[in-house]
């Protein structure tokens, strides 16, 4: 789904899933990415005064700090909003974007539903960023492809398995790796059915490039990366309604976990995109084993949002 807006007869591009991407794009913001992380201080300016409108509804780490950063290093500025605090809850969106777009030179929306993000750019008269909902992570998979890159110098003949629940950054991942050309082998035996996309898992089978395997086993023998994620999503937790569900993942789940023993020697790079929950999808030793990138994997939001950021604000 491209979703486009207008502004003067300027046709306003966001991204929400990361199809709104070529191949290309996103191969110059991953480089582009490298480029900032390297040389810092030569972008200082490159987006002097620019402001970013911040919207959160789900909790957030790395995406608050990382966006922050990221517009304020290149000489911009940022401002945070509340979604849940704020009168986008009891006026219809349409009507709250057109007037806070007129704030700000972009927008980042961190939101529960994908529909929600979608009728938020509809009507924006700047570029949306999806900072996360329950169908996409674009910002993630961009990190992601970005610390590939910065490891392997390249993407093709990499192989990426995704080991956990099939979720929202599931589906970012498939995306980048049909347009990059990364191998994605996928063991998920449970879905978040708020995450499915038919559409693109069509595409997906049909690429021969995004494998589902029914055993980690299997998997690991033939993998550069490991990629692991929460098997309970961030707002429910600790929430003690869904206490029965989250017992019921982790006893379908837990022989899927990375461990020492399920790697059974082999010493594929270990990603997760935090946070983090050791003793569930992650042994807590690999977090900071040799082989972990983790860290780097998170710093890396940092980097690659700078590089996003300007390439939808130097249009």
């Amino acid at each position: 789904m491209n979703i486009y807006s207008n502004r003067g007869g300027l046709v306003i591009k966001h991204i929400l899933t990361l199809k709104e991407l070529s191949e290309h794009e996103i191969g110059d913001i991953v480089t582009e990415g490298i480029k900032v992380k390297k040389h810092p201080q030569d972008y200082y300016s490159a987006l002097e005064k620019k402001g970013l409108l911040l919207m959160f509804q789900k909790t957030s780490t790395r995406t608050t700090l990382s966006y922050q950063s990221a517009i304020h290093q290149l000489g911009g500025y940022a401002v945070e909003l509340d979604w849940d605090k704020s009168n986008f809850t009891i006026s219809p969106i349409k009507y709250e974007s057109r007037y806070a777009s007129r704030n700000c030179d972009i927008m980042m929306a961190r939101l529960k539903k994908f529909s929600d993000i979608v009728e938020l750019a509809k009507y924006s008269s700047v570029p949306v960023i999806n900072g996360c909902c329950d169908k996409y992570h674009p910002s993630q998979a961009l990190a992601d492809m970005m610390t590939i890159y910065e490891i392997k110098k390249q993407f093709e003949g990499v192989t990426l398995t995704f080991a956990g629940i099939h979720n929202n950054v599931t589906n970012s991942l498939i995306i980048a790796a049909l347009k990059l050309g990364v191998k994605l082998q996928l063991v998920t035996p449970m879905i978040n059915e708020a995450s499915w996309d038919k559409e693109l898992m069509e595409e997906a089978k049909k690429s021969g490039n995004i494998i589902h395997l029914s055993s980690l086993e299997e998997a690991i023998a033939a993998t550069d990366f490991i990629y692991t994620d929460t098997w309970v999503d961030m707002e429910y937790f600790n929430d003690p309604m869904y206490e029965k569900e989250k017992q019921t993942r982790i006893n379908q789940m837990s022989p899927y976990s990375i461990t020492k023993d399920n790697l059974k020697g082999y010493t594929p790079f270990i990603m997760h995109d935090m946070p983090v929950h050791p003793g569930f999808e992650i042994e807590e030793d690999l977090i900071e084993s040799e082989n972990s990138i983790i860290y780097t994997q998170a710093e890396n939001r940092m980097h690659a949002q700078k590089a996003l950021l300007m390439h939808l604000l130097s249009k």
